[in-house]
């Protein structure tokens, strides 16, 4: 055998060496941290381009949690879901409010509320501060029809509300185009609280709103009033029924006029259904 026949066999085995070990290698699964305490480390082959899930996708579709959607705020969310913003911040421990993502999944009621286990319906909470419920299949206990003088055909749970504003109506409510009433006034006229409550959000960061008070009366209702010109009062701030809490404005709005919402778990409802007959 020449000398360049020798040489071209040693090269050529150790490149089939070097494949070999290369497709051998290639085989050999990742190492997984061993997470049960158990003392072993597992292994497990690694999938190609795995997608992270998203925050608290193993609650999606539970009652009590909502998925994000395109567009969506968390002030937004506090609203339809009648939850204070800073709250539904702090169950989902998020760490910068202002960035939710598409398809997460957030907490919307406190934790511990009897919302988890299927056909639960929450209801109010008891005098005591503990959260009751019912399962979806009770028995509804009947219900007196309302008088026919009474002004309100919800139960507003003692709250007595009363008229934000004192201007002529512009706008009724309407569920599908106007989410509550709109009342005509004078820039700087006086918007009070429509019940004793606490204020949840003071801003301007709800588009369509302009200058915005959301109230929380209890664990039922929130009021909104918007498009004001000044506010009155801060955010966790507590206020009485009739206090000032703004100046009628025309913030995001044609004209002036305050935007004034009641909701009921988050759902709009008809405010002249509580408000007192003028």
């Amino acid at each position: 055998m020449t000398l360049n026949t020798a040489r071209s066999v040693v090269l050529t085995a150790c490149a089939v060496a070097v494949l070999a070990a290369c497709s051998s290698s290639s085989r050999v699964p990742a190492p997984v941290e061993d997470r049960l305490g158990t003392g072993r480390t597992a292994t497990v082959p690694v999938a190609p381009n795995a997608v992270k899930p998203m925050p608290g996708a193993e609650n999606a579709g539970k009652p009590g949690y909502y998925t994000v959607q395109r567009g969506d705020t968390l002030m937004r969310i506090g609203l339809d879901s009648g939850q204070s913003w800073r709250d539904l911040a702090r169950w989902n421990s998020l760490s910068n409010p202002d960035v939710i993502e598409v398809g997460q999944v957030l907490r919307v009621v406190p934790p511990g509320a009897a919302v988890e286990a299927p056909g639960v319906v929450v209801r109010p909470v008891a005098p005591s501060g503990e959260p009751t419920a019912t399962t979806a299949a009770a028995k509804p206990a009947a219900v007196a029809p309302s008088p026919a003088n009474s002004t309100s055909a919800i139960n507003d749970e003692g709250l007595g509300f009363i008229w934000p504003a004192n201007g002529t109506l512009l706008a009724g409510f309407d569920e599908s185009k106007n989410k509550g009433l709109d009342i005509a006034g004078k820039a700087g006229d006086p918007v009070l609280a429509s019940a004793d409550g606490q204020v949840v959000y003071a801003g301007a960061g709800l588009r369509g709103y302009g200058n915005l008070i959301i109230l929380k009366h209890n664990n039922t209702f929130l009021t909104a009033y918007a498009h004001n010109q000044e506010l009155l009062v801060k955010e966790d701030q507590k206020v009485r029924k009739g206090q000032k809490i703004a100046e009628m404005g025309k913030s995001d709005a044609d004209r002036v006029k305050l935007h004034f919402e009641v909701r009921r778990q988050g759902k709009p409802v008809d405010p002249a259904k509580l408000l007192p007959a003028r």
